[in-house]
């Protein structure tokens, strides 16, 4: 039995949400970083300054910043991801940010409660005034599902459960929810977000067919494809193409990707894959040159990381800020509502 019914929201539904109008616009591309901003290797000192960091890139203008969630870390995955729980992470850079969209990348809906994650998500949205949009996931490490107690070949079917249940906790309609996460009748969640609704943007594919994802999901961030020349570019434009044919309406929803990048102090430096393809060094010429074709592909967001770069990260923002931000500027939209909690 399928047991989800809620479908995903064109951008209209979200006009008045100010991270997710800060972010996305139709032929538009802005900018944001992804942390951490320098890996974990054991020594949580590497995060240390890292929210001032967040103040700056906020001042500086960029469209978002990204915390990643990891529950746990794997030794052999190599990857500890943010250390900390997006949620709470995200509730603290909003006390040191004012404009910023805070958007996960992405929370991992298989292995928490439903009633967890959106009351998680609709705190860290009042706290910042509206500014959380929710790159959402199913799960890539193994070894975190039976900790949790569950299967890892089941993530798929929960995480479409977790969606449905997600939306109708924070839906207008009070209804009681039946569902194979639970039953919920006679009680409601508080808080509700500012304006009503949180965006939830599927990773990948998160187990899901392509028509579930076209009617599903209120935005799609996907890998990047090779980033080296024009050809990834233009198979990530087929990709993008073939979902947005299948969102119901035609209606805009949009694209997010990432890549980490390695940003060489010589603006020249042709774009090079390092550690197979999983980083790209280049000169911000090229970087210029991938965001433009992202662009043409249909990409509305770009998410930056630089935890494997060689340069101080201050620097590279800085670069960024200066040199290839005003190409991608952030959109106007919505203020963020008063966050004087």
């Amino acid at each position: 039995m399928n047991f989800t019914h809620s479908k995903g929201a064109s951008a209209d539904a979200f006009a008045q949400h100010p991270g997710y109008r800060r972010m996305f616009a139709e032929g538009h591309l802005t900018l944001g970083i992804f942390l951490p901003l320098r890996f974990y290797r054991g020594d949580m000192a590497v995060l240390r300054g890292q929210a001032q960091l967040v103040s700056d890139i906020d001042r500086l203008d960029f469209a978002a910043v990204w915390a990643r969630d990891v529950p746990l870390y794997d030794p052999s995955f190599g990857d500890a991801g943010q250390v900390f729980d997006p949620f709470t992470y995200l509730a603290y850079l909003a006390a040191h940010s004012r404009k910023l969209a805070l958007a996960t990348g992405s929370a991992i809906f298989t292995l928490r409660h439903p009633i967890d994650l959106a009351k998680a998500a609709a705190s860290v949205d009042c706290l910042s005034g509206g500014r959380l949009v929710l790159g959402i996931a199913s799960g890539d490490r193994p070894v975190e599902f039976p900790a949790y107690g569950q299967e890892h070949e089941r993530r798929g079917e929960r995480f479409a459960q977790s969606v449905d249940y997600f939306r109708r906790l924070l839906g207008s309609q009070q209804a009681p929810i039946h569902s194979p996460l639970g039953r919920l009748e006679g009680a409601r969640l508080l808080p509700s977000p500012v304006t009503g609704s949180i965006p939830l943007l599927v990773t990948g594919s998160s187990r899901q067919p392509l028509q579930w994802l076209g009617e599903q999901a209120d935005g799609w961030i996907t890998y990047p494809e090779a980033t080296h020349d024009s050809l990834g570019p233009r198979r990530l434009g087929e990709k993008i193409r073939a979902w947005r044919a299948l969102i119901p309406g035609a209606g805009f929803r949009p694209h997010v990707t990432n890549e980490w990048i390695d940003l060489d102090e010589n603006p020249n430096f042709p774009r090079t894959p390092l550690q197979g393809g999983y980083v790209l060094r280049t000169g911000r010429n090229g970087l210029i040159e991938l965001l433009q074709q992202w662009r043409e592909a249909g990409v509305n967001h770009a998410a930056l990381g630089m935890q494997m770069a060689r340069r101080p990260p201050q620097q590279i923002i800085q670069e960024l800020a200066e040199e290839v931000l005003p190409l991608f500027p952030s959109l106007n939209g919505p203020e963020p509502c008063a966050q004087d909690w």
